[in-house]
């Protein structure tokens, strides 16, 4: 048997009697089309997830029967990335491998060469993003997601929660790489990427007097992009 498809419920709806609801029941029911009695995974995004058989179905709502159920632990080593604000197209794709690759957090920050203005508040398409990612793979905790207006901001108040910070600085004068050891210690690690212009040189100075150790992943000049699934990796590379 292949495996189950896999649906999201709602945190504060993950609890019995357990049900798909909207575009969920809908995906299941009408572009599925499963049947009462087959079996499919259903996830919250923050660790829950379990085994479930099709009770009854309709357009607007599947009854699920718990089968198993697991909780997912929290992983000793957390790694997040701080990426400048830059063009959707880019971000979505981001946002998807960032599930992917096993980040535990994502914060977008308004950089001064940012493309475009960032919204005040997490947008629920990058939310439906993770999920749709988290489908694909079959992870069961989402990366929390999170924004700060500003390189001053990222700093001096978010990043100040992190055992380890990091500045991916495209700078010539970074001597330092980073490398999986960097990322292998236990605890919360938060690494930074410019946008797509890159850093000024007005926050590189800020997060480096904020106690960022700036570092370098190679000679050449990584789009934002590519710099943040490159750091992604070497966190997987550390994990094992």
């Amino acid at each position: 048997m292949g495996r189950p498809d896999f649906f999201f419920i709602p945190p504060e709806a993950f609890a019995a009697p357990y049900a798909l609801t909207g575009g969920e029941a809908n995906h299941c029911a009408k572009v599925l089309r499963k049947q009462a009695g087959d079996t499919v995974r259903a996830f919250d995004g923050q660790g829950r997830d379990g085994l479930f058989a099709i009770k009854a179905l309709s357009r607007s709502r599947v009854e699920l029967e718990p089968i198993s159920l697991a909780v997912a632990p929290l992983p000793a080593r957390r790694l997040h990335l701080a990426a400048g604000f830059s063009r959707s197209a880019r971000r979505d794709f981001f946002l998807e491998k960032a599930v992917e690759l096993d980040a535990a957090g994502i914060l977008f920050w308004q950089a001064e060469r940012s493309q475009g203005k960032m919204p005040g508040e997490p947008k629920e398409a990058w939310t439906t993003a993770l999920i749709t990612a988290a489908k694909q793979c079959g992870a069961a905790r989402l990366p929390s997601l999170r924004l700060a207006a500003s390189a001053a901001a990222l700093a001096a108040d978010t990043g100040q929660g992190f055992v380890r910070r990091y500045l991916l600085w495209e700078d010539p004068g970074v001597a330092r790489h980073l490398t999986p050891a960097d990322l292998a210690e236990p605890g919360d690690t938060l690494c930074v990427v410019g946008p797509e212009g890159g850093l000024s040189d007005a926050e590189a100075r800020l997060f480096r007097d904020a106690g960022f150790v700036p570092v370098t992943l190679g000679a050449r000049v990584l789009r934002w992009e590519t710099a943040a699934l490159a750091v992604l990796a070497l966190g997987l590379v550390a994990a094992s």
